[in-house]
């Protein structure tokens, strides 16, 4: 199995914002051979940001790679677009093999 995150910036007090950009759009995710689990994760709030990551569980590496160059990745990240000012510098992108 497979964990892929993105790690996030958030301006305070744009949580909500992108919080709500979450919420309404369509992950396409669904149906997605080798998807397992979407989780949003609220973190620590500093004097600046608030850290926030997206959180999938896939079957393998190869079936998150394939749906990263697939139509459904590239429709769910057209949605993706926040009030300027709410991200602080891009997201970080982790990936974890599960050994345990």
């Amino acid at each position: 199995m497979y964990i892929a995150m993105n790690r996030f910036r958030i301006a305070v007090g744009r949580e909500n914002d992108f919080e709500d950009l979450w919420r309404k759009r369509d992950s396409y995710l669904e149906g997605v051979q080798g998807f397992r689990e979407f989780n949003l994760l609220r973190g620590p709030t500093d004097e600046e940001a608030t850290l926030f990551a997206s959180h999938t569980v896939w079957d393998s590496r190869e079936a998150f790679e394939a749906w990263t160059n697939s139509d459904a990745f590239r429709k769910a990240h057209g949605q993706a677009r926040a009030p300027e000012g709410t991200y602080l510098g891009h997201p970080v992108f982790e990936g974890f093999e599960i050994v345990l």
